[in-house]
């Protein structure tokens, strides 16, 4: 007797092979939306009752209540919609829904910094149901965010090329089929951790693809394979700009136990969802962060986030480096070429995101002794912390480099402190100094300061431009 499983994947294989609806079309279960290796079942989306895609509009006219509206003249017309504005549709994921918190404040943040269109779209309907079938729901919703765009383009002439479609999980999937669905005229579709499964390496037919749009930019934040490491983003890039923070796989701040995750800030939803799928949610709380911290997120050119970690992409070539999230349709050479890559550090806190990557270089000078460098950065914006660059045996005339990402902007670097310490008891008091520190920003300025002083374990020296 057969396996029940097998039973049912044999009576699949025979299920119906199309379906249409008013307005939005048929949909086949032919490959590669179904019988695929990635999607061997073949399963129809719902009906669009069914999925029920909802647009709530926000402006800055109304930027706490949203108005819903459907692709329709008079409703449009009658609305708070503006033809002089740029238009986002922001499309949420897997067993989420268009009235949750992060999707409105995303549209609140964008308020703070232009006058849009924002709509959060709603298809909760189709996404709280068996992981596969929403999957296959998502051609709905495409359709139905497509269809919104034909009818502004025909019936007011407002070119899809003012349009930005931002999708999170699954609703990122929705995105690139919104934009197949309109050849590609979409100004610029936004992956925040597309999701993986059933998805990852399908054809570009089935899964957000650069022709999806005239420019196509995604945050990776949850990458490891979805066995055994349970991440629900893609590791592919599918872009033609692919930004890894912190390597794409696991977030700073993530990690914190169970209780603490789930009686969160945001209350128990968001603190149980956070607890769930922490990494996967940092990919909207980047983009969010970012509207309002426009050079928080620089995205270094790189082949891996291994090289990367090792110092060697730094600092940004001629061209410079594009910002992660919003502002990633402002760098010059967006289009380029497909699949580019960056990477970058955040930090672990959504009030302190943004990250800014210095390289310093010490020349020491005085005793030889085992220790410890700690150089901070003093400038014309701000003042950072202490960071590491180099513990072990420390020999006059000799140089140490390191990178690190500071949690402080601090512009044009005015002056650097240096300190040192090793914690072992001599009672020579040896004296170590810099006799030149060399600072450089990712832009590639660089700055130097000297010093002829050596000082004392634990006892700060303070370095002046040369």
């Amino acid at each position: 007797m057969l396996p029940i499983w097998t039973l049912a994947l044999l009576l699949a294989a025979v299920a119906g092979k199309e379906v249409c609806f008013e307005r939005l079309g048929c949909f086949s279960d032919d490959s590669p939306w179904a019988g695929i290796s990635e999607r061997p079942l073949k399963i129809l989306p719902w009906a669009p009752k069914d999925v029920n895609t909802r647009f709530l509009l926000y402006t800055n006219e109304n930027p706490d209540n949203y108005q819903e509206i459907t692709a329709d003249i008079s409703q449009v017309t009658s609305s708070n919609f503006r033809t002089d504005r740029k238009t986002h549709f922001i499309i949420h994921g897997f067993i989420d829904k268009g009235e949750e918190n992060w999707l409105s404040d995303m549209c609140r943040n964008m308020f703070k910094v232009e006058n849009v269109n924002c709509f959060c779209v709603d298809w909760k309907s189709g996404s709280r149901t068996g992981y596969t079938q929403a999957s296959q729901n998502t051609r709905i919703v495409g359709a139905e965010v497509a269809y919104f765009i034909d009818l502004l383009q025909n019936s007011f002439g407002y070119s899809p090329s003012n349009v930005h479609i931002i999708g999170h999980s699954l609703g990122a999937h929705a995105a690139g089929e919104a934009g197949r669905r309109t050849s590609g005229a979409v100004g610029r579709i936004t992956g925040l951790d597309p999701a993986e499964p059933c998805f990852e390496g399908t054809p570009e037919l089935v899964r957000l693809d650069p022709s999806d749009a005239q420019f196509v930019d995604v945050i990776h934040t949850d990458a490891a394979p979805i066995i055994p490491n349970m991440g629900f983003g893609m590791s592919q890039t599918v872009g033609h700009m692919d930004f890894f923070p912190n390597g794409g796989k696991e977030m700073p701040g993530c990690q914190k136990n169970i209780l603490s995750q789930i009686v969160d800030i945001d209350g128990i939803w968001e603190g149980t969802r956070d607890f769930v799928a922490c990494n996967h949610l940092r990919s909207y709380k980047y983009y969010s962060y970012s509207i309002n911290h426009p050079d928080s997120f620089t995205g270094y050119p790189c082949a891996s986030y291994s090289v990367f970690s090792a110092n060697k992409c730094f600092p940004c070539p001629s061209g410079g480096c594009p910002q992660m999230g919003h502002y990633a349709d402002g760098f010059a050479d967006k289009t380029s070429k497909m699949f580019q890559q960056f990477f970058l550090n955040t930090g672990s806190e959504s009030s302190n995101f943004g990250r800014w990557r210095y390289k310093v270089t010490v020349t020491l000078s005085g005793r030889k002794v085992t220790g410890h460098i700690l150089v901070s950065l003093f400038g014309s914006l701000g003042n950072s912390k202490q960071y590491e660059v180099f513990k072990g045996t420390l020999r006059p005339d000799s140089t140490h480099s390191n990178e690190f990402d500071s949690d402080v902007y601090v512009g044009d670097v005015q002056r650097v402190k240096f300190v040192w310490y090793n914690k072992v008891i001599n009672p020579t008091l040896p004296r170590v100094g810099a006799s030149k520190i060399t600072v450089e920003s990712s832009d590639g300025k660089v700055f130097n300061f000297c010093s002829l002083e050596t000082v004392r374990e634990d006892v700060l020296l303070t370095l002046t431009p040369c």
